[in-house]
Parts: structure tokens; C-alpha cells; sequence
């Protein structure tokens, strides 16, 4: 499949998850909020801040806050639907220094070196082309500018999305992606990560690993529930079995999920976090 066809597949992907993240904003950010705190540690006031990938308004509208009023957020994703939320919700939270527009992070449109920092929170693993994006947030770096980027390590360390996704695979009967294609742990391998930040000429690559909860709740169906207006993978999984047979298997990875965390679906997650200088 080529690059063109991976994106609109992506693009797709997410849109149908659009309106989810716009529902359980909320509960999303208060689960994520370790990881949007690590990443808020790299601006500082007055900086010019590039967020990719911003979904519906994080990190960047948080963000906007530690830039304060003499620094600027610019949000920007793929998936318009994601970006008329993000607007949404900057406004209601009377975030006034950040804006979002419909960009494809592999084609970023902005200006050489107008940027102090460039954040990429659980975005860059999505995209046909992470060299591109990289080097196109590079070029929008100021020179000593600071990227800092989130993706997930491995499946045996987030079973949140891994254990549904396994069980789902298994039920259809069709191959799990390949390791490098696009998708939630196409960067979970960290040398390659490395690799692909430092082939965009940044400098002084680091990575940490943070362990985080990525769910609050007992209940397996109310988690899977939760997962199918959040997680885009397994929303597109679970929309290809057969009508017939949704329920079943609904219960079966429900129960699953149950087991997994002992009698509750309070699953945990673990992000590499990745820094480095422009």
C-alpha cells in the first residue's frame, strides 16, 4: 500500500473516532495528564510552541497555558473534525494564545525557524513517513529549538489496547500489521526511533519511559465501550466483524480485559518519551 493510501487509511481511522474524543475530552485528559506534564516541562514563557497531531486540543491548549500570554500554540492534525473540537474546547477553557488549522504533519506549512519548541504527543507512529514529519518540524525549529515526542512502547507493556487488539486479529483471522507499518507501536522500537530523529539532523537524543493508568473503570464493557470511541485501531477491528457476531465477540474481549487487570479493566500503558535539540 502506498504512502498516499496509508495516510487516507489514517485519516479515515481517526475521523471515525472524532467525535468520541470530543465526548470523553475530559476523562482523556485527566487520564493522560502525567504525559501532557512531562511534555509541558520542555516549553517555557514566551516560547512559540508547534503542537502536531494536537486531536482535540492536547497537549496544546495546556501548553498555551505554560507559554502564557507573551508566548503562542500552534495545533495542528490531519483530521479536520478533530480540529473544529480543538477550537471548541481552547475556547471554553479561555485559551486565547493557541490556534489549530487541518494540516498533514508530513507537509507542515509554516514558516524556517519560527518555532522555540515542537511537541508530537502519540501522533508521529501514525504517520506513513515519521523522516518527513521530523524533518519538516526541524526546518520550523529555531536553531538550539526543542522537540520533545511521545509513542508507545511494545504490546507486552500496554496491554490497554494491545490484549483487545490481539483478540480481535485472532477472531478475523487476519494478520497483525507489519512491524514498521503505521500504527500504535510502529515506533515502539526505540533504536529505529532514535534513528529516524537523528536522520533529521536533531542532536542530544534522549529517551525516558513513563507508566501511566489507561483506564478508570471496573468494567470491561464500559472500558471496551470507552476504547471504541477513543482507540482507532481497535474501532476499525471491531468494525470489521460481521454484525452478527459483535456481541459475542464484544463479550469475549470485554471479559478479557477483566481478567487481565484481575477481576477489573483498570489497564496500564507505558510511553517512551523522546527529546532532542534542533
Amino acid at each position: 500500500m502506498g504512502n498516499s493510501a496509508l495516510k487516507q487509511q489514517q485519516h479515515d481511522t481517526w475521523e471515525s473516532v472524532a467525535p468520541g474524543w470530543a465526548r470523553w475530552d475530559e476523562r482523556l485528559r485527566r487520564l493522560t495528564q502525567p504525559v501532557t506534564d512531562r511534555l509541558a516541562e520542555e516549553v517555557r514563557q514566551g516560547d512559540r510552541v508547534l503542537d502536531v497531531s494536537s486531536g482535540v486540543g492536547e497537549p496544546a491548549i495546556t501548553l498555551a497555558g505554560h507559554v502564557g500570554p507573551s508566548g503562542s500554540v500552534l495545533g495542528t492534525d490531519l483530521v479536520e473534525a478533530m480540529i473544529e473540537s480543538a477550537r471548541v474546547n481552547a475556547a471554553a477553557r479561555g485559551a486565547s494564545n493557541v490556534e489549530f488549522r487541518k494540516m498533514d504533519g508530513e507537509r507542515l506549512d509554516v514558516p524556517a525557524g519560527s518555532f522555540d519548541a515542537a511537541i508530537i504527543r502519540w501522533g508521529l507512529m501514525f504517520m506513513p513517513d515519521p523522516l518527513a514529519c521530523l524533518s519538516r518540524v526541524k526546518a520550523a525549529l529555531r536553531p538550539g529549538g526543542r522537540l520533545a515526542l511521545t509513542v508507545w512502547a511494545g504490546p507486552d507493556r500496554n496491554p490497554w489496547v494491545a490484549l483487545p487488539m490481539r483478540i480481535l486479529l485472532g477472531h478475523l483471522e487476519v494478520p497483525p500489521p507489519e512491524p514498521e507499518a503505521p500504527g500504535i507501536f510502529a515506533l515502539a522500537d526505540w533504536e529505529r526511533l532514535q534513528d529516524i530523529i537523528e536522520s533529521a539532523s536533531f542532536t542530544n537524543v534522549l529517551h525516558e519511559e513513563l507508566a501511566l493508568p489507561m483506564s478508570d473503570t471496573d468494567s470491561g464493557a464500559e472500558y471496551l465501550r470507552l476504547m471504541l470511541d477513543l482507540a482507532g485501531p481497535i474501532a476499525s477491528l471491531f468494525a470489521r466483524v460481521p454484525e452478527e457476531e459483535r456481541q459475542a465477540v464484544f463479550d469475549v474481549v470485554a471479559r478479557a480485559c477483566e481478567e487481565a487487570g484481575s477481576g477489573s479493566a483498570r489497564l496500564c500503558g507505558v510511553t517512551w518519551i523522546a527529546t532532542a535539540t534542533a
